[in-house]
């Protein structure tokens, strides 16, 4: 890859990955329709790293808060609403887990196409705008309780399929459960710090093994530009979902999906 498409694919990954818009369609359809060279495992590693850090960054005192009460909980078994949100999370990732290891090779070879990435980008933004228009109950992230989390953690299983999008997953079966949308969107960004480490840990396994040649330069760049973009990304979306919701990434992802139908039968 030259400098600028490092620059436009970090971009990508930082403004998409917490998005409910599908950050791993936005980083295929590159090499998909502009024939750009795949930017490889090591690439990946770099800019789901660099939003992994962004999203521990922006959360820090909650994580700290939570991981004091997680470790306070284990040693005197007494519980209190952060170290119960830490437990909903880690029993939210279970799903992703499971699906990811049994599911990652057939997901990888048969379902990351336009076709898919196509039809995921209209039916999960349809099913997101009819989450949004749902009466809020106005529940908080700690009053999710395990049933709700599990649940949630199913839809960011689904999310592994490309076009899906891990926070569009989440936040849209968040909202059907009856949080208030920036619960929900806060749930789906705690969410992520789990399942982005395990992700970036096997990735980088993966890397490792396959011997693939590493260009420093353009992973270092990558890095941070999705660690800026990522960190920015969460600031405003919180502000703008309180403010008018879901309809603006609802109404991108349906005519994102018709652009690719176009693609499709062109």
């Amino acid at each position: 890859m030259d400098t600028f498409q490092v620059i436009v694919l970090a971009l990508i990954q930082g403004l998409t990955e917490f998005l409910p818009i599908s950050s791993s369609a936005h980083l295929i359809l590159p090499a998909q329709l502009l024939s750009w060279p795949d930017q490889g495992l090591s690439f990946d590693v770099a800019v789901n790293t660099g939003s992994f850090f962004a999203v521990v960054m922006y959360f820090r005192k909650e994580l700290v808060s939570m991981f004091k009460a997680w470790t306070g909980s284990i040693v005197s078994r007494e519980q209190n609403e952060e170290s119960k949100l830490a437990w909903w999370i880690i029993l939210a990732t279970i799903p992703a887990v499971i699906v990811g290891f049994t599911a990652k090779d057939f997901i990888e070879t048969h379902l990351r196409n336009i076709e898919v990435i196509a039809a995921t980008t209209i039916v999960f933004g349809l099913l997101l705008w009819w989450a949004d228009r749902l009466q809020s109950k106005g529940i908080n992230e700690f009053q999710v309780g395990w049933k709700k989390a599990l649940i949630i953690g199913v839809a960011q299983a689904m999310a592994l399929i490309p076009g899906t999008s891990r926070s569009g997953a989440t936040i849209t079966a968040a909202l059907m459960l009856g949080l208030s949308r920036e619960a929900a969107a806060r749930f789906s960004f705690l969410m992520s710090v789990p399942v982005s480490l395990g992700a970036a840990i096997l990735v980088t396994k993966d890397l490792i093994s396959s011997g693939e040649p590493i260009d420093y330069n353009a992973l270092g760049l990558g890095m941070v530009i999705s660690f800026l973009a990522a960190y920015v990304c969460i600031h405003y979306f919180l502000k703008i979902i309180a403010k008018m919701g879901m309809t603006p990434f609802v109404m991108y992802r349906l005519a994102l999906g018709l652009i690719l139908c176009g693609f499709i039968f062109l």
